[in-house]
């Protein structure tokens, strides 16, 4: 991890010209490098030295992708996230046409991986119980009980339906006439 913030330390030092005065700290907030040599022999050979993207043209992407309004209102239900206003789905439309350049990448070659750490055998501690005869002193910290149980404020609450969220929005950019098409 220190390899990569010491190369983008690197990127800017080099890029902005320091003084040899200067000095950078790592996100740790170790003490960092004084001179653009000593932070050069960080790099470590997999990382290219420079930025190895180049932009994807326009005729390799698929077709943009045009947000239905029904996919609209499902996305609205699962992840209780409201688009106000047509500017909201056009930013969700350029989100996913930014991450289609991910489909010009070449995978060829490259196996998909099953876990971050596959080559490993993660075992397992112990459980031990350090402190116990506690559980009276920590009900009472919680706002509501039952029965000996935490009560858990509840969390996601249905958004109300696309009728009723209508006449909340009139005000909305997203024309009338199409969420009555798609009714």
């Amino acid at each position: 991890m220190a390899v990569v913030a010491y190369v983008a330390i690197a990127r800017i030092f080099v890029e902005d010209g320091p003084t040899s005065e200067q000095t950078l700290t790592t996100h740790r907030g170790t003490p960092g490098v004084k001179s653009v040599p000593q932070v050069q022999s960080f790099y470590n050979p997999k990382v290219p030295q420079t930025p190895t993207w180049e932009p994807v043209s326009e005729s390799q992407l698929p077709p943009p992708t045009q947000v239905p309004i029904d996919l609209v209102d499902k996305l609205e239900r699962l992840a209780l996230v409201d688009f106000r206003n047509q500017d909201a789905v056009v930013c969700l439309e350029d989100a996913i046409r930014f991450a289609d350049q991910l489909h010009t990448v070449n995978t060829d070659g490259v196996e998909p991986m099953d876990s971050v750490l596959e080559d490993r055998t993660l075992y397992l501690r112990e459980d031990r119980v350090e402190e116990g005869s506690c559980a009276e002193q920590l009900l009472q910290l919680s706002k509501t009980t039952v029965e000996e149980y935490f009560v858990a404020p509840p969390g996601n609450i249905p958004l109300p339906e696309r009728k009723e969220r209508a006449t909340m929005l009139k005000d909305s950019r997203i024309p009338a006439a199409e969420a009555e098409r798609e009714n």
